[in-house]
């Protein structure tokens, strides 16, 4: 068996293969080569933590495992990220465990690449202005992720807190682009891309400032009653998602679901836009929204790519177990 600590992932995994790896298992999940199983998601009771496993199976990598791992929130007192996880990764063949790869840095790349992928394959190619909305630990991640899919000129941003963005601002500034801290109405009114990652429980994207033609990838959303954007613009918008039956339960696509102003139907895999089985966008003046819930596979991929890696460059730990 095969152990990749975590302090190896960031000399490893790139966001070029994060992207490939994100890609092509949701092109599988579309073909219907790719399944992941039913999550489990539970406050422990203690620590405040909540605790659970994402799992799946890729029949086109052969790729099977879990990620287990969750929230906990006292843990930046202690110097430790708050979200904690790990990933396991088994033969396919016979169920044997073949690696134990550390997955906090490679959960924040797999997310981040969800919405990189969603932007390659949806946003407008004369996309110029890229939104922000949010300023956490993955924001970094996403501007670096979505930035490399457009020949984008300016960021904007916002957060509740506006000093936080600076170290949004920083990372805008590495990568060449101009950056400007303005209310969310202004975000919406000159975004073309606008990329959502906050923990909100109501909506902070409002149907009416947003421009016909924008897409946007809503990555926050990924438990019962969170909210980032109002239930009009996700009517409006034409919908696409990692898996559907994540979005209408635990994604964005929940509120609009239970109101009644969007049908499963009217939900669409990303993979299938992938795969050129589904057109995508089909129309410059169309809203394009990707429910980025985040699932299983997405991790197994990226953890099998960590792995390969690991052995080329002779920093994975192989132990008899």
């Amino acid at each position: 068996m095969l152990i990749v600590p975590e302090r190896e992932i960031a000399n490893l995994m790139t966001r070029e293969a994060a992207f490939e790896a994100v890609e092509k298992v949701f092109a599988s999940m579309a073909a219907g080569k790719a399944k992941n199983f039913p999550v489990v998601r539970e406050a422990i009771g203690h620590a405040e933590a909540l605790y659970g496993f994402k799992s799946g199976f890729d029949k086109a990598t052969l790729d099977l495992g879990l990620k287990s791992g969750g929230y906990w929130p006292g843990n930046a007192a202690k110097g430790l990220t708050n979200h904690q996880s790990t990933i396991f990764l088994f033969e396919a063949d016979t169920g044997k465990c073949r690696a134990i790869v550390g997955g906090n840095l490679l959960t924040a790349l797999r997310t981040a690449a969800a919405a990189a992928v969603s932007v390659a394959h949806l946003a407008r190619q004369d996309a110029k202005v890229l939104g922000i909305v949010g300023a956490g630990h993955q924001a970094a991640f996403q501007l670096r992720a979505v930035a490399r899919q457009r020949k984008f000129e300016r960021v904007v941003a916002w957060n509740r807190s506006a000093e936080k963005l600076d170290s949004l601002a920083k990372v805008a500034e590495e990568l060449g682009l101009p950056f400007e801290s303005v209310s969310l109405d202004d975000l919406a009114a000159r975004s073309d891309v606008i990329v959502t990652i906050t923990s909100s429980f109501k909506p902070l994207l409002m149907s009416d400032g947003v421009r016909p033609g924008t897409h946007i990838a809503c990555m926050g959303t990924d438990t019962k009653g969170k909210q980032e954007v109002d239930v009009a613009l996700v009517a409006r918008a034409r919908l696409f998602t990692d898996e559907v039956a994540q979005s209408i339960s635990i994604g964005e696509c929940q509120h609009a679901i239970a109101a009644g102003t969007v049908a499963e139907a009217d939900i669409r895999e990303l993979g299938a836009v992938v795969n050129g089985t589904d057109a995508g966008r089909v129309s410059n003046d169309y809203i394009t929204l990707f429910d980025g819930t985040g699932v299983g596979l997405q991790d197994l991929a990226v953890a099998s790519s960590v792995v390969k890696l690991a052995i080329e460059n002779g920093v994975a730990i192989d132990v008899d177990f």
